[in-house]
């Protein structure tokens, strides 16, 4: 019998760090889940636990790296903890650090007070860094989740092939609506600490080439929505060598009013949550090769 890949870590590290800039704070709000491996076949074989630097001592780490090195972005917090687990001990070769971040809207008062915050309903950030050792040992992946878009027109579906079970009617106008799971992978980075706000700016970019190329594509369906999406990403970005693209179709139906001696001209939808569509697809750069796992359920 052969003991397969494995690895262990502590999940889902929820630190919050502040910033107290006189009377102005800033807040970091992440979870983090650090997931480690490498000489570690004696204790699933025998029990030992000589190369085992405890889950503990993990989750120790990261609150201690939030005082010690800040957060500066999740992408950096990140690089700093797997490059922390894997020079520190020989029996660690590999780490894994996943990061959600939750963003916080500052709460503008009169006055010069300004600690008061509200979460925002939008996306989580979201970075996953992996380091194997050597300067040619990094993958850093960032993107975002639960990003709610809609164009009320300039979408529409038809053309498509039919079967005894198709019930869809063709339609020429409507609703297109999703919610942006999108994962893009950094090329050529050595985990060296890039200037002040690199992470955030690439981000920001990011999320801006994908919203405007949804909002500017007149779309023939989500699959044309979703390539455009992730080919301008690709285009602008030119340190972003693929990314990942999960776009659950959220589904509106015309509401059918004419029991009531209604016309109801595209005017009055109801939305159903499930089932829905769900489109995912892959964009690289010439030349690049698939690093993104297709299934982003765990990433």
């Amino acid at each position: 019998m052969i003991l397969g890949q494995n690895q262990y870590g502590k999940a889902e590290n929820r630190v919050v760090r502040i910033v107290r800039d006189g009377a102005t704070h800033h807040i970091k709000d992440l979870n983090v889940s650090v997931s480690l491996s490498g000489d570690m076949d004696e204790v699933h074989l025998s029990g030992s636990n000589a190369n085992v630097l405890t889950t503990d001592a993990t989750k120790n780490t990261v609150f201690a790296f939030a005082k010690e090195h800040g957060i500066a972005s999740a992408e950096q917090f990140g690089i700093h903890l797997a490059r922390h687990f894997v020079t520190s001990r020989q029996s660690i070769t590999t780490a894994r650090i996943r990061v959600e971040e939750y963003a916080w809207e500052r709460i503008e008062t009169p006055g010069p007070k300004r600690h008061s915050f509200v979460r925002t309903n939008q996306e989580t950030r979201t970075a996953q860094i992996t380091y194997a050792g050597g300067p040619d040992g990094w993958q850093i992946i960032s993107g975002l989740k639960d990003l709610v878009v809609m164009n009320s027109t300039d979408s529409e579906f038809r053309g498509y092939v039919k079967d005894r079970y198709t019930t869809l009617p063709e339609t020429a106008d409507r609703i297109l609506a999703t919610e942006v799971h999108a994962r893009w992978r950094h090329s050529g980075t050595d985990g060296a600490e890039p200037e002040p706000g690199h992470w955030d700016r690439s981000y920001a970019q990011v999320r801006e080439h994908l919203l405007h190329a949804f909002a500017e594509t007149y779309s023939l369906s989500l699959q044309q929505t979703l390539y455009q999406m992730g080919a301008r990403v690709i285009d602008k970005c030119p340190g972003i060598d693929e990314i990942r693209l999960s776009l659950p179709n959220k589904h509106h139906f015309l509401a059918d009013l004419e029991p009531f001696g209604l016309k109801n001209d595209n005017e009055v939808y109801f939305a159903a949550d499930r089932p829905y569509g769900l489109i995912e697809a892959t964009i690289l750069r010439d030349g690049a090769e698939a690093g993104i796992p297709a299934d982003l359920t765990n990433l």
